[in-house]
């Protein structure tokens, strides 16, 4: 009976496999690496007071020279050195509002006493104007200078005031390309030519009257910024408006920019949106981007780069041609610089100075043996992409770390949590601790599973680690990731029996166990529990019954993959016939949404690749298969390279190949884990999905807008970060390797 149903059951999923399939396949089968623009960013604060730092105007002259107006006064970079020097001193130095630039190498300077000029090195205050002037412009006809008190035309002998009848409140103006000024202002835009005036204001022409930035794009249409978003015009017509539902973080426009190469930039009171000609558009926030959030103003420079001039100083969004593969040797880099530690571990490092990678030290992190299986499969697949025998060699310096994280313990077949030095102390995560009473009273009704470890840091007989125990059930699903394509793509034979030995005594130790990971003390670990008795027969382990079923289900089967010794077998069918693991696993796509959480997701990712590449069993193998093709179609939305790639791999389809190049190319070079805030964000709505627990955002954010990378963290977060902590790269390299082991990236 439970063979026939088990039948009916692979059939029905082989045929949803073959459907999702179809949906599936929608992408290139192959990509070229071909170089693209990679943005970084650069940050220039101006130093001394807050007030020094808010930079309201921006410009670069013929020189390069980077030029900015503050509430201190005018200030000028030179481009060989980060340092400001003022321009205006002594008792003309004073709030500055304007810098304006020409082709000849000048520079103009509106401020609150009028108007000064910058040639050939030499400052010069203009005479015929009455301070303070806010806007500069020009036009064929000359220089518009524009203020509280009037607006003022430079001739042969000065500047001449002009009667125009426009508001005082002037923000910004601009040539209109013939003989015309557009002019922004409190209470609407005017246009000036011809000495007419036109005034526009009402909602028919601008989403609202205050408006602050202005610019021309290629098509000759006027973008207009102020309060409520952009208005876009064409032949004096409102034709569109850009507000949150177009991308807009904030109604609070403050600038518009055209970039040389045609892009619209627009500033805000939370980052800058790039709307290009094609269509896309890029948010950039955050201190990985922005000194502030607050943007002002936007100059580009000879190279295109952005200089963004904000809130707290100014910082330049720089760019320069990459490919995947330069990358990837960047990241590499990286990695063997800082996030390899003794003996050979894979991790984080802690900054002293938070947001300053001058500043790293190594730490230790609960998952270095998960992440350093990720390592060594990254390096797996580096070797089985290039045969490099640095790769190898690697590769086997991770095994041999995940390996040595069993025997530093002296217990038979558990393995611990990490390692460190003897000499680091107390200087660890987790330090040893002791519970009262009271205080194990308060954990056990919050959480009747919970379990006091109070000696976590134990020191090795050699006297050489300290190695921490209560080893969690990811730790084991991250090592077995990693000896599955260790063992497939690097091992020779006399390697693979070496693997096949450690991995053998690391699941002989759960049969040992009734299927659980017990501690030194002789019970289970907090978090790896297997057991039928538990997950099955425990109400509290409800939660991870369909999730820690598949996990034993993949650590049985490749260890009788490895070996070849039936007992492995034969639990793993006991406890698919008696124990119902498989039907555990199959209720995995219908967890209750009390119970997930998004890092499950990546651990099943582990586990598909085991069962499917190990399993002979046409039946199961198609159960697997077509389990595997439903999950991914449900993850396609993630938009994750480690997950397409993984799914690729062990079904030999080539799909999701845009996601993942996309998700390559838009992961910045900076690696520190700056705060993300996306609830200031008005382009976005706060929800409780995927995850039901915690706050997200319905709009997957693009991984250069999320903090660093790491694959157990939820993307959708709608708060995340950590400036004091920098990521290792392994995040990136695994997919990038897999994709050229795939022959997708090429």
């Amino acid at each position: 009976m439970k063979c026939r149903y088990f039948s009916l059951y692979s059939f029905f999923l082989s045929l949803l496999s073959f459907f999702s399939q179809a949906q599936l396949a929608n992408s290139p089968f192959t990509g070229v690496d071909t170089a693209f623009w990679q943005d970084y960013h650069e940050a220039y604060p101006l130093k001394g007071k807050s007030e020094t730092n808010e930079i309201r105007s921006i410009g670069i002259d013929a020189g390069s020279n980077i030029w900015v107006a503050t509430p201190e006064g005018v200030f000028r970079k030179r481009p060989e050195t980060k340092d400001w020097e003022s321009i205006i001193e002594g008792d003309n130095k004073g709030p500055a509002y304007k810098i304006l630039t020409d082709r000849a190498g000048g520079v103009w300077m509106g401020t609150w006493n009028g108007i000064y000029s910058y040639k050939d090195g030499m400052v010069k205050k203009e005479e015929g104007t009455e301070g303070p002037v806010s806007a500069l412009c020009f036009t064929k006809n000359g220089l518009y200078a524009f203020g509280p008190k009037g607006v003022w035309m430079m001739e042969h002998n000065g500047f001449v005031k002009k009667d125009y009848a426009i508001a005082r409140s002037v923000r910004h103006a601009i040539a209109d390309r013939e003989n015309g000024i557009w002019v922004t202002s409190d209470v609407g835009l005017y246009h000036l030519k011809d000495n007419r005036v036109v005034h526009f204001y009402e909602t028919g022409s601008l989403v609202s009257a205050y408006v602050k930035g202005v610019a021309i794009d290629n098509s000759n249409q006027l973008w207009v910024g102020g309060l409520g978003g952009v208005s876009i015009l064409q032949n004096d017509k409102k034709v569109k408006a850009l507000q949150p539902a177009d991308g807009l973080p904030s109604i609070y426009v403050n600038c518009v920019q055209r970039s040389p190469e045609g892009d619209m930039w627009v500033g805000t009171d939370l980052g800058v949106v790039r709307y290009t000609q094609g269509g896309s558009r890029q948010l950039r926030f955050s201190r990985r981007w922005l000194l502030d959030d607050k943007v002002n103003d936007i100059a580009f420079d000879r190279d295109g780069n952005a200089w963004v001039g904000t809130a707290k100083g100014v910082s330049a969004i720089m760019r320069r041609k990459m490919t995947l593969a330069q990358k990837a040797d960047y990241f590499y880099d990286i990695t063997m610089k800082r996030h390899i530690r003794e003996p050979w571990i894979s991790g984080p490092v802690r900054l002293r100075a938070p947001g300053d990678p001058d500043t790293w030290e190594h730490e230790d992190d609960d998952n270095d043996g998960e992440y350093t299986g990720n390592y060594l499969a990254m390096e797996s697949f580096r070797y089985a992409a290039t045969g490099s025998k640095d790769a190898k060699e690697k590769a086997k310096k991770g095994f041999e770390f995940l390996k040595l994280l069993q025997t530093v313990t002296g217990l038979d077949g558990f393995f611990a949590r990490t390692i460190v030095p003897v000499s680091w102390g107390d200087n660890v995560h987790d330090p040893n601790r002791v519970y009262t009473e009271r205080q194990l009273a308060e954990e056990l009704v919050k959480e009747p599973r919970f379990k006091p470890v109070e000696t976590r840091w134990r020191r090795s007989k050699d006297g050489k680690w300290l190695w921490k125990g209560d080893t969690s059930s990811d730790e084991w699903c991250g090592h077995m990731f990693g000896y599955y394509f260790y063992y497939e793509l690097v091992a020779d034979k006399k390697e693979k029996k070496v693997i096949a030995a450690h991995v053998a005594g690391l699941v002989d130790h759960l049969i040992r166990n009734n299927f659980n990971m017990v501690d030194i003390d002789g019970t289970p670990t907090r978090w790896s529990v297997w057991s039928p008795d538990r997950l099955n027969r425990d109400p509290e382990w409800l939660p991870d019954r369909y999730q820690n079923s598949m996990e034993l289900l993949g650590f049985l089967k490749l260890a009788y993959h490895m070996t070849g010794d039936m007992k492995y077998q034969t639990h793993y069918l006991r406890l698919i016939n008696e124990e119902h693991y498989l039907e555990n696993m199959a209720k995995i796509k219908n967890q209750n949404p009390a119970f997930f959480i998004y890092f499950d997701v990546i651990l099943q990712s582990y586990i598909y690749p085991i069962l499917i590449g190990c399993e002979r069993d046409p039946r199961l193998k198609g159960f697997y298969e077509a389990q595997f093709d439903e999950w991914m179609e449900r993850r396609k939305g993630d938009r994750n390279p480690l997950i397409n790639f993984l799914y690729c791999y062990t079904r030999e389809k080539r799909v999701e190949l845009n996601a993942s190049v996309e998700f390559l190319k838009n992961t910045p070079l900076d690696l520190i884990g700056w705060r993300f805030d996306h609830r200031k964000r008005e382009d976005v709505r706060l929800v409780h999905e995927p995850v039901l627990d915690e706050v997200q955002i319905d709009q997957l954010p693009s991984p250069d807008i999320r903090t660093a990378i790491r694959w157990d963290k939820n993307p959708w977060d709608a708060v995340s970060g950590d400036p004091s902590v920098e990521r290792e790269p392994v995040f990136w390299l695994l997919p990038y390797w897999m994709g050229k082991y795939l022959k997708m990236i090429e």
